[in-house]
């Protein structure tokens, strides 16, 4: 019997255990992860309203493992021996058979003064902290802002901080106080939100127009400090700064043996396979997989890889070919915190849907639905 092993307890982790199950799979699983929990980024948007807690978005992964006959291992991963098939962690060395490498990515944290930004995927700490801060003031201005890996412009996340942007300004106004504060949203793209279509991005900064929030794009960031953003195309005031930095890879991927993007992300082929090691795949944020320049680091994005590598993974074992490839589909629902704005694309189709509650209404379910099968 193989030993599948399985780095990361996020989207992409999870979604491979259950496809390798639904696949009739018997083999032996190890999930490595620091804590045998999953955590629900997507839902940080609706914490400065009250609307979840940290216990609404943590989801303890014992009673899954235990259905799914999963081996959990507590560590931190520190390095990777591939030709020798073991994973190196803080709590000792994983020896695998096949692996799947799920792990996510982290922050580029390299401007000066960052500690003055709030970056709110770091958790629900982060973003409670900044939900409280937020609270007490009686106004000001408030900065909203995300950038990318200049050497690898995919790796960015900033659908969360349109729905931070628009949904502050949606509470401030129920608060009828919006009037107290000004917004301002900066990027050093010139159209934020491409990767979303360019009828997005119109639709974007025109809601931004009409919500009376100020735009400061296009200009290089140069830091941060305590009350002001700093770019070349000048400063702008800020006494509560959200910001989303671009992304790379783990820290410990230096010490895996594996190829790395120019990014620091870890490569994979169309079938999500390491060139060079046919028995290690990688899915997620933490991949550098052939796509669009639209393809986003998203979790619907990261469970679609991690299908396509389990399959892979189980043809090989058969002595089959490698040849299942992903469906590459950006599904974003952009929520304003009563309603929202959907956003589909694939390599043939853009579509773009204007605000509606009842996409609103979507997003809150599908959280239902997804976080059911983990409790």
């Amino acid at each position: 019997m193989s030993q599948i092993v399985i780095i990361g307890a996020g989207f992409a982790g999870l979604t491979a255990i259950k496809t390798l199950r639904k696949q009739g799979n018997r083999d032996s699983i190890t999930l490595i992860s620091p804590r045998p929990k999953l955590f629900y980024y997507p839902s940080l948007i609706w914490i400065p309203a009250g609307l979840r807690s940290e216990a609404d978005l943590t989801i303890p992964l014992d009673n899954f493992f235990q259905r799914q006959q999963v081996r959990y291992y507590q560590g931190t991963v520190t390095g990777l021996a591939p030709n020798a098939q073991q994973v190196q962690t803080d709590n000792g060395t994983v020896p695998f058979d096949h692996l799947i490498i799920a792990t996510g990515s982290r922050f580029i944290k390299k401007l000066p003064g960052i500690e003055h930004a709030c970056i709110p995927c770091e958790g629900y700490a982060t973003t409670k902290a900044y939900s409280d801060r937020l609270a007490a003031m009686e106004g000001g201005t408030l900065a909203f802002g995300f950038a990318s890996n200049p050497k690898e412009p995919v790796a960015m996340r900033g659908g969360p901080v349109f729905e931070f942007v628009f949904g502050i300004d949606t509470l401030l106004r129920k608060q009828k106080r919006r009037d107290k504060f000004e917004l301002v949203f900066f990027s050093p793209a010139p159209q934020p939100g491409k990767r979303l279509g360019a009828s997005a991005v119109k639709a974007i900064l025109g809601q931004m127009e009409k919500c009376d929030i100020r735009t400061h794009l296009g200009h290089k960031m140069k830091g941060f400090s305590a009350d002001a953003v700093h770019t070349e195309g000048g400063d702008i005031q800020s006494d509560l700064t959200l910001f989303m930095p671009g992304m790379t890879g783990p820290a410990w991927a230096a010490n895996s043996g594996l190829p790395l993007s120019e990014g620091g992300f870890i490569k994979g082929d169309a079938q999500c396979q390491v060139p060079g090691f046919k028995n290690i795949y990688v899915a997620g944020d933490v991949a550098n997989i052939p796509g669009p320049d639209w393809m986003p680091k998203q979790a619907h994005m990261a469970d679609l890889q991690a299908i396509a590598a389990v399959k892979n993974l189980l043809a090989d074992k058969r002595g089959e070919g490698v040849n299942h490839q992903f469906k590459t589909e950006l599904i974003c629902i952009v929520d304003t915190l009563d309603k929202g704005m959907l956003v589909y694309r694939t390599p043939k189709r853009t579509l773009l849907m204007p605000k509606m509650r009842f996409f609103n209404w979507a997003k809150r379910l599908f959280e239902w639905h997804y976080l059911r099968g983990y409790r």
